[in-house]
């Protein structure tokens, strides 16, 4: 008895002594994330992974996605403090550096374009220069999808007064294609995903066989990553879990990503997140990491189009400290 006494209070005295070390819980981070468009995009895959997969929890934060109107809204609101970190894309910052908004692409999601250049199959569109006298839709006329349309347009000899342009929003862009409507649209894989579905014969020319445009990016304030580096650092390493997941087996990661967004079935999913992998993904020898050179042509471009007034140092539209 008196053995067993002994034990028990030693037990008692450990369990109370391991509670003593370890602590109170740490509550999460809140944190409000900015994203361009609906957050149940496919294009927004590495993000609801790394939400649903628990990869954010792991660098104690509690993300809740919010959305803006474009990703030149979301560096509006980031710039000014509304929200610490949001989504856009790659060359995002160069539109908004000219006007004082002090945002920068902390981490660049794949190193291909998020648009390319999608033509019905009975139009007879064998190359891009046979778009001249065509119709093209685009989301609109102050979205990366039309500046890459005059990107590539200009890579072979075309002007937008060539091609017959319709900005119809991010729903009339694939329906106007699917209806026949238009002869090509620029989409992104979720559009030609649901194209493909409709079973809508068509030929897609790689952007970056023509213009540098860029995938998606995470952007944030200069203050903010001065302000708690910390808290970026843990965004993008777990969004860039999320996105490895898509990367290294598209299946698996439709698979998980249909229980985080039921809306969506796992058969489509996945061939949505091939074309991302064919077209979007690949292409950087560190994952994220934002390529200076390219980021410095598409100002060049940007700028002799009259797209921005002034250019910035290209060190100040973007860092990769977060990625290497």
């Amino acid at each position: 008895m008196q053995f067993l006494k002994k034990l028990v209070t030693a037990s008692a005295a450990a369990i109370v002594a391991a509670g003593l070390a370890a602590g109170p819980a740490v509550a999460a981070t809140k944190v409000n994330y900015l994203l361009p468009a609906p957050e149940f995009l496919p294009a927004f895959g590495p993000w609801q992974l790394a939400k649903y997969k628990g990869f954010y929890a792991e660098e104690g934060l509690d993300v809740t996605f919010q959305t803006a109107k474009g990703g030149v809204d979301v560096a509006k609101h980031v710039g000014v403090g509304n929200a610490p970190i949001g989504g856009a894309i790659g060359d995002t910052s160069i539109l908004v550096r000219p006007n004082d908004i002090a945002v920068r692409s902390v981490a660049v999601i794949g190193g291909g374009s998020l648009v390319q250049v999608v033509a019905r199959a009975d139009r007879g569109i064998e190359k891009v220069e046979d778009l001249k006298g065509k119709t093209m839709s685009v989301m609109s006329f102050q979205d990366t999808t039309f500046f890459a349309s005059q990107g590539i347009l200009a890579s072979r000899g075309l002007s937008r007064n060539d091609v017959n342009i319709q900005a119809a929003g991010p729903q009339g862009v694939w329906k106007l294609f699917i209806a026949g409507k238009v002869d090509a649209m620029m989409g992104v894989p979720d559009w030609i995903g649901i194209a493909r579905g409709a079973k809508v014969k068509m030929k897609i020319f790689n952007a970056m066989d023509y213009f540098p445009s860029m995938a998606q990016a995470i952007v944030a304030s200069d203050e903010m990553i001065k302000k708690n580096p910390k808290l970026i650092q843990g965004l993008v390493r777990a969004t860039l879990r999320g996105l490895k997941m898509i990367m290294d087996n598209p299946a698996a990661a439709a698979a998980e990503y249909v229980k985080a967004v039921p809306r969506w079935k796992v058969g489509p999913m996945t061939g949505t997140f091939k074309l991302y992998n064919q077209y979007t993904y690949p292409g950087q020898k560190v994952l994220g990491a934002m390529d200076a050179k390219r980021l410095a042509t598409l100002q060049n471009f940007y700028f002799k189009a009259g797209f921005i007034k002034k250019k910035s140092p290209v060190e100040d539209l973007y860092t990769n400290q977060f990625v290497n």
